[in-house]
């Protein structure tokens, strides 16, 4: 009989919706806890979704009635529930990124590798279905030697100005996703290359911040690997994927609502817009997230990402903010 797993949930903010949702689609687990400084948001959340409601991440650790624990929370508190979650002995699956200091990241970094809990990042985006049947085949050599990836990831619109202050710069929030992609491909990354502009944010240039990005890494192996993002793309949201090998190429491309095709005098094979938020792109990816952290909780094997996953993202995402400032290609070195 499968273990059913209470979850506690930390943060009730969009993120934290999204997985109390998905907690919910799945038979085998429960939400028994919601925690948020923000009080009410815990109540409305515990109220829809079951679980009690507290204001202190201690009393939920502290209560013994939590077989693992979500962080949705601001990324300021990731490092701490992550320690506290250590403590405790109770699994972790936590938003990315571990934080913006790459300082705070390796002052627990030791401890983490030492823990005896699973310590799960959330790059939802590795258990998309297109995404990951992309990696099996390319792992199993249909392709060839892997030798170019492309990637395009552009947002439909930018993010309101409050969360551009906090966020941690284009690198760190957005392009972080596509560099934990590529490093799904190509673990080892030995060098970045970034070039940033400010197009059409008037927020974006005040905060010091790039709209539009492209980012070149290099692997080990001389693969190369080009990252395109943009804050703002008219049509929707485009979120694209080429992976070029020696003996040929695999793609996946935008998802409509519908695959319906419109011929007429005015246009030819005309589809529905593209899917324009990124939870109506990924809300499965979220789910099966969920899943695999369950996999890892019960002691069976797993693909989730874990920490040093995500302090890797980070290095790189650190990387390309530093060559988008100098105009200098970066040597990383992700095993140190």
């Amino acid at each position: 009989m499968t273990q059913h797993i209470r979850i506690g949930l930390f943060g009730t903010g969009r993120i934290g919706q999204v997985h109390a949702m998905s907690v919910a689609a799945i038979d085998d687990a429960e939400l028994a806890w919601v925690c948020d400084p923000f009080v009410e948001g815990a109540e409305r959340t515990a109220a829809e979704y079951g679980g009690k409601v507290s204001s202190d991440p201690a009393e939920v650790f502290a209560s013994g009635e939590v077989d693992a624990v979500i962080v949705a929370a601001p990324t300021a508190t990731h490092v701490d529930l992550i320690d506290a979650a250590i403590d405790a002995g109770v699994p972790v699956l936590c938003e990315k990124p571990i934080d913006l200091d790459l300082d705070r990241v390796d002052r627990l970094r030791a401890k983490a590798a030492a823990a005896t809990i699973p310590i799960v990042l959330g790059f939802n985006r590795r258990f998309d279905r297109h995404f990951t049947e992309l990696q099996r085949r390319v792992e199993s050599g249909e392709i060839g030697t892997l030798e170019q990836i492309l990637i395009t990831s552009r947002d439909p619109g930018e993010p309101p100005a409050a969360y551009l202050a906090s966020s941690g710069g284009i690198f760190r929030d957005m392009t972080i996703h596509d560099l934990d992609m590529a490093r799904f491909f190509v673990p080892d990354i030995v060098e970045v290359t970034a070039r940033g502009a400010n197009t059409f944010s008037a927020t974006a240039r005040e905060l010091g911040d790039f709209d539009s990005a492209v980012v070149t890494l290099r692997g080990a192996n001389d693969e190369l690997i080009a990252i395109t993002n943009s804050r703002h793309a008219s049509y929707g949201y485009d979120q694209r994927f080429e992976v070029f090998g020696s003996e040929g190429l695999l793609q996946v491309g935008n998802q409509t609502d519908t695959l319906v095709r419109r011929w007429s005098g005015d246009a030819v094979e005309s589809l529905e817009p593209y899917q324009n938020f990124f939870l109506q792109r990924y809300a499965e990816a979220y789910r099966l997230e969920v899943v695999e952290f369950l996999k890892a909780v019960r002691g069976e094997p797993s693909r989730s990402p874990g920490f040093e996953d995500g302090r890797a993202a980070l290095v790189l995402a650190d990387a390309a903010d530093r060559s988008a400032r100098t105009g200098e290609s970066v040597a990383v070195d992700l095993s140190r």
